[in-house]
C-alpha cells in the first residue's frame, strides 16, 4: 500500500460500495467545510482498476472524494491498496461501520454480499463481532418487499416488531399491503403500525403445545422460529391454526385421565361444564372429576370440578340416579369429524350449489311455486306484517324481484318467463346454507333436496376441505376408493387429493337430504293449532291504540275479497 496524489476527479466509483444509502445534506455540508478548511485528513482507499483499465477505483471514501470536488480541489491524496480476494467487500464494510453506523437495510445488502462471495454466517458474525442471532435478524429483510426496502434505507424504519410481523408475511401479501399504505407527496411518512397490522398473522407457539413431534408431523406442521424474540426462550411457532388446534385436541383425547371429560369453551373464554356440575376452586378430592379444554391460546388447561349426588328416590330403583350422576361426570368427548371451519366451507358449498340449482335445473311451475312459500318459512327471513306486530332487526331488500312485474302505473303485467325467472332469483336471495345470520335453517336442504341440489355440488376433495376432517373422518372417506389410510394423517389427506384431482368427492354431511329427527322436530314445531288462530285470540290492545289504520286495512281485506 503506497500513498499518490491524483486528481479526484479521475477517480471512479465503486458499484458494489456497502454504504447505499444517501447521506445527510447537513452532514454533506459539515464535511464540505472540514475539507475547505484542513483538507482531507484521511485519504479514501482506492485500488487499481482491472480488466484492462489504468484508472483507480474508490474502495472507501466515497462521500470525501466527492465533496473534494465540491470544494474545487486539484489533487488529493489517495492510498492505493492491493485488490482483495472478495473485492474488499468485508474490509468496505468493517471500515464504514466504523466512520458512522450503518442503516440496517445497508447492513442486509452487505452481509448478502459476502453470502455470495462464499463467507458463512458464522464467520460473518466472528468478523463484525456481531451474534449470529443479529446476522440471521437481519437477513430477513430478503424477505421484504423491495418496494419497502428502499423507503426504510431513506431512514423511515418500522420497529423490530413491525419488521418482524412483516417479514413473516408472503411477498404476494406485503404488496396488497403496502399499496394501500405506501407514502404520498402530502405524506412521505409511513405508518408501519397500520402495515403490521394488515399482515398480522395469528400465531400459535410451539411452548404452549402439549403435543410431540410424531402429531406434529401426522397434522404437517412446520415450526418457524422467530428471530426477534428474546434468545433464552422457545420462539418457534405456526401460523396454520387448524393443524395446531387438532393436534392439540388428539393428544388431549389419547392422553385423558380417568373420571376426565374434554369439554368447550364459551364466549368469554370460559369451560362449559356438565349440567349441574359444580367447580372446584380449592383442592381436589379423589371423587371429584377433571374437565379438560383449550383456552384461546391453544393452551391445554384443566378445571376440577364435582358433580352433586341425586336424591335417593324411595323403591327399589333407589341407586338408578346416581349411576346416572357418575356417568355425566365422566363423558368423555371425542373431536368432531368435521370442525367448525368444515362445517362453514360445506355451508358455502351447499349454498352456490342450491344457488346454482335453482337458477339451472328444470323446475315444475307447481314445485317453483311451493318452493317460494318454503323459502319464506326460513329463518333468515324478517317480515312486518300487518295482521301481527313483529319486530326484527333488519330485512333483505327483495323488492327488485317484484318491480319486474309490475309496469310504471303498478299493474301486474308479465308473462310466464318473466314470472317464472322473477321467482327463481327471489329464492336465490332467500334460501342459503351458510353459517352465519344467512342460515335458512333445515328448509334450505329440503328445497336442496327436492330439485336435485346434490348433482351441483362441487369437487370437495381439496387440500383445504380435507384438512377439515379428522382422522376418522379422512380414513372413512378412503371408502370405496383404492386410496389406503397412511400413518401420518397428512399422508392420507395427499393420497385421496391426487386421487379426486380428476373425479368427484362429495361428503355426506354435505348431501341436501334432511335429518329426519331435525325435519320431525321443526314439523312439530310448526304445525298450526287452535291458539295459533288469530280468530280464537283476544283483542290487541297495541292494535286498538290505531283504530284509524284497522279501519283501513279491514276496507283493504274487504276489496281485496
Amino acid at each position: 500500500m503506497h500513498l499518490i496524489k491524483v486528481d479526484p476527479r479521475a477517480l471512479k466509483e465503486n458499484p458494489d460500495r456497502t454504504r447505499q444509502t444517501k447521506s445527510s445534506p447537513q452532514a454533506d455540508a459539515l464535511l464540505l467545510a472540514t475539507i475547505k478548511a484542513v483538507g482531507i485528513v484521511q485519504p479514501p482507499l482506492v485500488t487499481a482498476e482491472t480488466g484492462g483499465g489504468n484508472g483507480y477505483i474508490i474502495n472507501a471514501g466515497h462521500r470525501r472524494v466527492k465533496q473534494a470536488i465540491a470544494a474545487g480541489l486539484e489533487e488529493i491524496e489517495v492510498l492505493v491498496g492491493e485488490a482483495a480476494s472478495d473485492n474488499g467487500a468485508m474490509r468496505s464494510m468493517i471500515e464504514n461501520v466504523a466512520f458512522s453506523p450503518l442503516s440496517s437495510v445497508d447492513q442486509w445488502r452487505a452481509i448478502e454480499r459476502l453470502v455470495a462471495l462464499g463467507w458463512t454466517e458464522e464467520a460473518i458474525g466472528i468478523a463484525l463481532a456481531q451474534p449470529l442471532r443479529q446476522i440471521r435478524k437481519l437477513r430477513l429483510l430478503a424477505n421484504v418487499l423491495p418496494a419497502m426496502l428502499d423507503h426504510m434505507a431513506r431512514g423511515d424504519m418500522p420497529n423490530e416488531g413491525q419488521l418482524r410481523t412483516i417479514a413473516s408475511a408472503s411477498l404476494e401479501e406485503q404488496k396488497q399491503v403496502w399499496k394501500k399504505h405506501k407514502p404520498s407527496k402530502a405524506d412521505p411518512q409511513v405508518s408501519w403500525w397500520s402495515v403490521a397490522q394488515g399482515l398480522t398473522k395469528t400465531r400459535m407457539y410451539a411452548r404452549d403445545a402439549s403435543f410431540g413431534d410424531d402429531l406434529a408431523q401426522a397434522y404437517g406442521i412446520a415450526w418457524v422460529e422467530d428471530l426477534f424474540a428474546p434468545a433464552d426462550e422457545d420462539s418457534r411457532y405456526t401460523t396454520d391454526v387448524e393443524a395446531f388446534l387438532g393436534a392439540q385436541q388428539e393428544w388431549m383425547t389419547n392422553n385423558l385421565p380417568k373420571k376426565s371429560v374434554l369439554v368447550e369453551v364459551n364466549g368469554w373464554g370460559q369451560p362449559e361444564l356438565p349440567k349441574k356440575a359444580e367447580r372446584v376452586y380449592g383442592k381436589p378430592t379423589k371423587s371429584d372429576c377433571t374437565a379438560m379444554y383449550l383456552d384461546r391460546d391453544g393452551k391445554v388447561q384443566s378445571v376440577h370440578y364435582r358433580v352433586p349426588e341425586a336424591k335417593k328416590a324411595k323403591g327399589k330403583d333407589s341407586g338408578a340416579g346416581t349411576d346416572g350422576a357418575d356417568d355425566a361426570g365422566i363423558a368423555s368427548a371425542s373431536r368432531p369429524d368435521v370442525t367448525r371451519k368444515g362445517i362453514e366451507m360445506i355451508g358455502d358449498l351447499r349454498t352456490d350449489a342450491l344457488h346454482e340449482a335453482l337458477a339451472r335445473a328444470p323446475i315444475e311451475d307447481d314445485t317453483l311455486m311451493a318452493l317460494l312459500v318454503l323459502a319464506f318459512a326460513g329463518q333468515n327471513i324478517s317480515v312486518a306484517s300487518g295482521a301481527r306486530d313483529i319486530s326484527y332487526f333488519g330485512a333483505a331488500s327483495l323488492g327488485e324481484h317484484a318491480a319486474r312485474l309490475l309496469n310504471p302505473e303498478g299493474v301486474f303485467e308479465f308473462d310466464m318467463d318473466t314470472l317464472r325467472a322473477a321467482v327463481r332469483s327471489l329464492l336465490i336471495d332467500v334460501l342459503s346454507c351458510r353459517e352465519n345470520r344467512s342460515n335458512s335453517g333445515i328448509v334450505a336442504c329440503v328445497a336442496g333436496d327436492a330439485i336435485g341440489a346434490d348433482d351441483f355440488l362441487p369437487n370437495m376433495g381439496s387440500e383445504e376441505f380435507l384438512s377439515c376432517l379428522s382422522r376418522s373422518a379422512l380414513e372413512a372417506s378412503c371408502k370405496d376408493t383404492p386410496v389406503l389410510p397412511r400413518q401420518k394423517v397428512k399422508d392420507t389427506r395427499a393420497a385421496l387429493v391426487e386421487h379426486f384431482r380428476e373425479g368427484r368427492l362429495i361428503h355426506p354431511a354435505a348431501l341436501f337430504a334432511p335429518d329426519k329427527a331435525k325435519l320431525s322436530s321443526w314439523l312439530t314445531s310448526k304445525a298450526a293449532s287452535e291458539e295459533d288462530d288469530p280468530d280464537a285470540q283476544g283483542e290487541d290492545p297495541q292494535m286498538a291504540e290505531d283504530a284509524g289504520g284497522a279501519e283501513r286495512e279491514d276496507a283493504f281485506r274487504e276489496a281485496a275479497e
